[in-house]
């Protein structure tokens, strides 16, 4: 059930992903704010009234959102709201709020390429198509105005914006400096850690962005403010911050050592690698694992622990 807590509710909704629930939260201010959606399902859209009734709401009386990122678990429910509700969020947003064709084109070249550079092998190329699924849980909709590092959202005076790119590029965290509460997004999860995410070149860019150094940085950009408490986006609430903070960098640490390994006795594709750490499930999973495995390999590489040959048709990583 559903109840406020120093002016924020938890909201707790179902999704078709394998990450399961996502949380929502309702925010008092001087407009009634929820701090992102839920995916576009009838389950979510059921959920999510069932509790704001709980609160003594109806969807009606929610006077905007604010997105903590674009990925259709924390977005996709906005084709529900009437459109005139407004919408704020990072400008990174938009590309995948309102996907154009020329968005869409380009974003299957930019895989294509990626394939080639990483030395997937062609059988696999039909897995570009299908990284879009999940876009059909996606809304179409604009952002009424975008929000940047250091803003204070509309009507929530208490609250200001931190820009944490690394899960998503579009991704921001709201704080509420006075108490330490800090809605989070999925950037900071309890109980695992979230997977930094590939994306297209941002706009403007040609090189596409580097997740896990991003978010090793925005860690470590929160381990340096005031926060007591994170109310997520997946999972429970967080107290000991700068603790779970250490152990994911640390972890992360590690786990690229792990890597380091390998190619200490050969020069290795990304794909080669994906598979040794992810024999199971890559082939099912291969957007997740093949981002998870080239942030390891960024990671060791922005360090100074291996370097890439990229004179072949493949990249190579080598020691």
């Amino acid at each position: 059930m559903a109840e406020w807590k120093d002016g924020v509710a938890k909201i707790v909704l179902p999704t078709p992903f394998p990450v399961g629930d996502v949380n929502v939260y309702a925010v008092k201010g001087e407009r009634l704010t929820l701090v992102d959606v839920g995916p576009k399902t009838n389950e979510a859209w059921e959920a999510l009234t069932e509790q704001l009734e709980d609160l003594g709401l109806t969807p009606h009386d929610i006077e905007q959102v604010v997105l903590t990122h674009h990925h259709p678990d924390h977005a996709g429910l906005l084709d529900y709201f009437s459109p005139a509700l407004e919408v704020y969020g990072h400008r990174f947003n938009q590309r995948w709020l309102s996907r154009t064709d020329e968005f869409l084109e380009a974003h299957d070249q930019f895989y294509h390429q990626l394939f080639r550079e990483f030395g997937i092998p062609e059988k696999y190329l039909p897995f570009i198509g299908a990284l879009k699924k999940t876009l059909r849980f996606a809304c179409d909709r604009s952002l009424t105005g975008e929000l940047a590092e250091g803003d204070t959202p509309l009507g929530l005076e208490e609250w200001r914006v931190i820009e944490t790119p690394g899960h998503a590029q579009s991704h921001i965290g709201l704080l509420r400096e006075k108490d330490g509460v800090y809605i989070g997004g999925d950037h900071l999860l309890a109980h695992i850690s979230p997977n930094p995410l590939l994306e297209p070149p941002l706009p403007g860019k040609t090189e596409r962005p580097k997740p896990q150094l991003q978010y090793n940085e925005s860690l470590r950009k929160l381990s340096t403010l005031p926060i007591q408490l994170v109310y997520s986006g997946h999972g429970e609430e967080i107290y000991q911050v700068n603790e779970l903070i250490e152990k994911r960098l640390a972890r992360q640490h590690d786990r690229a050592l792990h890597v380091r390994k390998w190619l200490e006795t050969e020069s290795l594709t990304v794909f080669e690698i994906c598979r040794r750490l992810f024999p199971t499930v890559y082939e099912k999973e291969l957007s997740l694992t093949i981002s998870e495995t080239i942030a390891q390999l960024d990671y060791l590489h922005a360090i100074g622990e291996i370097n890439v040959n990229r004179e072949g048709k493949a990249f190579l990583y080598y020691v």
